[in-house]
C-alpha cells in the first residue's frame, strides 16, 4: 500500500515539474523579453502580441505568486490573446531577503524591502505602451497569489491605472486599509480549500503573511465603494470542483458615461492555491468581465 502512495505522489511530482517546464518554455518561445530601468534596478518582463495585432491592442498586465517567475507565465492567457486580440505582459518581481521573487504588497518578511511595485507596475504599462504602441484606455491587470495581492493594493491605491482588475487566490491584508478611492470593476477566483490564501482569511496571522480578511469581506468592500445594486448568482458547468459566481451589478458608471461597475467573485468549492483551470475556463471568464470594460 505504502509503495503505491509513493508512486502515484512521484507521479504526481513528476507531472507538476513537467507542467511548469512547459509553461517556461511556452513563455521564453512565444513572448519577447524586455527590461527596463526604474528605481536603479533593471527590471525584466516578457511581452506577448498575438500575430497581426493591431495598433491600440489591449494590454493584459500578469503577475505572478510569491517566489514565482515571469517566464512560468500561464500559456492559457496568450491563448486567449490569439482567440480575442489583445497583448500580454508578464513582469518579474524582484528577490527579497529569503532569495525569493515577490511582489511588495507589506508582508511581515517583507517590510524592509524598499521597491515600490504599484509604481514600478504603472511605470510599466506607460512603458509598454510607448514601445509598443498600446491602447491608453484599455489597459487590465490579473494576478495570482501574491500577484493577487498587488491587484487588491492597484485597486485601492491607484484604481485608475487599470480598466478592470482580476485577482485569483488573492487576499486583502488589514495593513493596506479598507479605503477605496473610486470605481474599480474587480472580480476574484478563489478556492474554499486553499490553505495558503485562506477563503475565510487570517485575522491573527497565524500563517505568517499577515493578518488578512476573510475573501467574502474583502469582496464585500469593493461591492460598497462601487455601490452596487444588485446581486446575481449562477454556477458555471461543471469540470471538476463547483464553481458559484456572485455577480453585483448595476454600480456606478466605471468612467463617465461608461458602463456599470461591476464585481464578480468565483467560489471556487474545494478549490485549493491555483489558477483553477481545471475547475473553469480561468482565462476565458476573466476575459469575459474585461471585455465589459473595453473603451473605442
Amino acid at each position: 500500500m505504502m509503495k503505491k502512495i509513493l508512486i502515484s505522489a512521484m507521479l504526481l511530482f513528476a507531472c507538476a515539474l513537467s507542467l511548469a517546464a512547459q509553461e517556461e518554455s511556452a513563455v521564453a518561445k512565444r513572448c519577447e523579453r524586455g527590461t527596463m530601468k526604474f528605481q536603479g534596478k533593471v527590471r525584466e518582463f516578457y511581452v506577448y502580441k498575438p500575430e497581426g495585432l493591431q495598433d491600440g491592442a489591449p494590454l493584459v498586465i500578469a503577475l505572478h505568486g510569491y517566489g514565482g517567475s515571469a517566464l512560468k507565465g500561464k500559456p492559457g492567457l496568450m491563448d486567449q490573446a490569439d482567440r480575442s486580440g489583445f497583448a500580454v505582459c508578464y513582469p518579474q518581481g524582484t528577490i527579497d531577503s529569503r532569495g525569493k521573487a515577490f511582489w511588495q504588497v507589506g508582508y511581515p518578511v517583507d517590510k524592509d524591502q524598499k521597491v515600490d511595485d504599484i509604481a514600478f507596475v504603472k511605470a510599466l504599462v506607460r512603458e509598454l505602451q510607448r514601445r509598443y504602441g498600446f491602447s491608453r484606455r484599455n489597459v487590465f491587470l490579473t494576478g495570482m497569489s501574491n500577484g493577487g495581492e498587488m491587484c487588491y493594493l492597484m485597486a485601492k491605491r491607484s484604481p485608475r491605472t487599470f480598466s478592470a482588475i482580476a485577482s485569483v487566490a488573492g487576499l486583502t491584508l488589514l495593513d493596506m486599509g479598507l479605503g477605496y478611492r473610486g470605481q474599480v470593476p474587480f472580480m476574484e477566483i478563489h478556492g474554499t480549500a486553499d490553505k495558503t490564501s485562506l477563503w475565510t482569511g487570517d485575522v491573527l496571522n497565524e500563517g505568517g503573511w499577515g493578518a488578512y480578511m476573510s475573501v467574502p469581506a474583502a469582496v464585500s468592500y469593493i461591492v460598497a465603494a462601487n455601490e452596487c445594486k444588485s446581486e446575481a448568482v449562477d454556477t458555471l458547468e461543471l469540470r471538476r470542483n463547483r464553481v458559484i459566481r456572485y455577480s453585483f451589478r448595476d454600480g456606478k458608471p466605471a468612467w463617465e458615461g461608461g458602463p456599470a461597475t461591476e464585481v464578480w467573485l468565483y467560489k471556487v468549492e474545494g478549490g485549493k492555491h491555483t489558477w483553477a483551470e481545471a475547475d473553469m475556463d480561468t482565462f476565458g471568464e476573466i476575459w469575459k468581465f474585461f471585455s465589459k470594460y473595453l473603451r473605442d
